[in-house]
């Protein structure tokens, strides 16, 4: 549902459920000059928080260092733009958050 959502939107989907022992990154998708790493989060209602909240600082590292495997792994290179996105599914209304956090170390 994700993957056709960003498709309407412009995204070039590149891979889905990317894993590596570092951690995983949900969709790999080019959208014009940028690879962008996306997270999906899905809540069924509001009750237990909004979905984008569960994308703390320690998923946002592990994701970091899965996309730096990417990077290396497919030859993508350091001079790519890189963008990390979220998209929050509640129900059934969807939310992109394009840009939705920096590159994170340790």
């Amino acid at each position: 549902m994700a993957a056709q959502y960003l498709e309407k939107q412009g995204y070039e989907i590149l891979e889905k459920n990317f894993r590596c022992r570092l951690g995983e990154i949900d969709i790999v998708a080019r959208e014009g000059a940028y690879l962008c790493f996306v997270e999906v989060k899905y809540r069924r209602s509001g009750v237990m928080g909004w979905p984008e909240e569960a994308v703390d600082a320690n998923k946002q590292r592990r994701i970091s260092r899965a996309a730096d495997y990417y990077l290396l792994s497919h030859a993508a290179g350091f001079d790519v733009g890189v963008r990390f996105d979220v998209v929050a599914i509640l129900g059934e209304t969807l939310q992109l958050y394009r840009n939705a956090f920096s590159y994170q170390t340790r």
